[in-house]
């Protein structure tokens, strides 16, 4: 009787309008506080770019010119659903390579980028009164489009050991979820983290979300950005490693950060077998399809990107050092280990504002990061940055913030 009345208010709340006529829960979503942070600095000389999490460098020209013949080739209407078959099929042998798995094509549906999946999956499992259970500090996004379904995200908090590596503590995970939870999420390797979850730790969540009939969300946009892997292709573990194809597990990934096309917006979802209808159904609804010329341009980046894949991670892997090595160093700073991704997260000691912060260190030494608080209330006090520049621009942003942080 409490959860039916919980329910009925909560849908009483959704019914509310903001004074423009759009929905209350709508009206009360936050912005991005990194761009708030970003945006009125664009413009600003001289100053050094770190805050958001994308690489520096353009497309390859191999990826823009398959694009290009895409086009002349009037590949401009629409398409199907979800994701033209020659994608399909690439992802699902590129998949089925990675995880040493079989992955069917009809597990694959691809997505208008990785956002857009998360955005999906929040459509196809969450209803008003329900509420998944996050993984943070992480990237606000996932736990926005929660928001937007009327349902609620329970945050639980990483911790980080004297090492300065993150662990997850998988009784306080599950002891966040009740009859109400629809799905747990986790992002590993994870924004802004760096935290790389252990294939014992997925086995343990796997085995739970089994058992409790739960939805297990694994987002995986940075999975070749693995530092310390012994995995084939220097990837971090997946959940595709180890889950059943009938299991109950989604898995999110992107273009964007492994083939530097984040402007492209193209990504794709792992699902069962048995969802790819559903899914299908809100692509429809969403985008009708992802933008076909660019879906051929993703053709090619699997099937010719490992060199490029390659070189990335190996520069990422020397700046990941050099900003470990430097602001270990510095005396106000409490650093946390990137096992992946391509972020630093850092505490800073006697700041507890670190949207203010940032604003100070663009102001006085010239060095854009993203402010902890952007990524919940677990983050603030720290900072982001991101350090996938080249390694002249990450050691003169290092230099700078000596000044201020040494």
């Amino acid at each position: 009787m409490v959860y039916r009345e919980e329910l009925i208010g909560k849908l009483m709340i959704t019914q509310k309008r903001a004074r423009n006529g759009l929905r209350q829960s709508l009206e009360e979503l936050p912005g991005s506080l990194i761009r708030h942070v970003a945006e009125p600095n664009m413009g600003r000389e001289g100053l050094i770019k770190l805050w958001f999490g994308e690489p520096d460098v353009p497309t390859p020209q191999f990826i823009k010119d398959a694009a290009v013949s895409a086009l002349d080739q009037d590949q401009v209407f629409y398409a199907k659903n979800r994701g033209v078959p020659a994608l399909r099929e690439v992802i699902a042998e590129y998949a089925t390579k990675l995880h040493g798995a079989n992955i069917d094509i009809g597990r694959i549906t691809v997505s208008g980028s990785g956002m857009n999946a998360i955005m999906m999956i929040s459509e196809a499992l969450m209803s008003a009164g329900d509420n998944m259970v996050v993984v943070g500090p992480v990237w606000p996004n996932c736990k926005e489009t929660v928001r937007i379904m009327d349902a609620e995200p329970r945050q639980v908090a990483l911790k980080l050991g004297d090492d300065g590596r993150w662990s997850l503590d998988i009784e306080k995970l599950f002891a966040a979820c009740d009859e109400r939870t629809q799905a747990v999420f986790i992002n590993s390797p994870g924004n802004p983290t760096g935290w790389v979850m252990p294939r014992e730790e997925q086995q343990a969540v796997l085995v739970e979300c089994r058992k409790r009939g739960i939805w297990l969300i694994s987002d995986e946009v940075y999975i070749r950005l693995a530092y310390e892997s012994d995995l084939p292709l220097g990837r971090a573990p997946s959940f595709l490693d180890i889950a059943d194809p009938e299991d109950r597990v989604i898995v999110i990934n992107s273009f964007s950060k492994s083939w530097s096309m984040t402007g492209w917006r193209l990504g794709w979802i792992t699902h069962p077998m048995d969802t790819g209808q559903g899914f299908e159904k809100l692509v429809e609804y969403n985008i009708a399809n992802p933008t076909t010329f660019v879906q051929y341009a993703g053709v090619t980046a699997i099937e010719q990107g490992e060199p490029f894949i390659a070189q990335t991670l190996n520069r990422y892997r020397q700046n990941r050092d050099i900003v470990v090595q430097r602001l270990s160093a510095m005396r106000r700073v409490k650093l946390s280990h990137p096992e992946g991704a391509f972020y630093a997260f850092f505490a800073v000691d006697g700041m507890s504002d670190s949207v203010a912060f940032a604003q100070k260190l663009i102001d006085e030494v010239g060095v854009g990061l993203a402010p902890g608080l952007a990524f919940s209330q677990d983050g603030e006090g720290w900072m982001r940055l991101c350090f996938a520049a080249d390694t002249q621009t990450v050691s003169a942003a290092m230099d700078r913030l000596q000044s201020i942080l040494g």
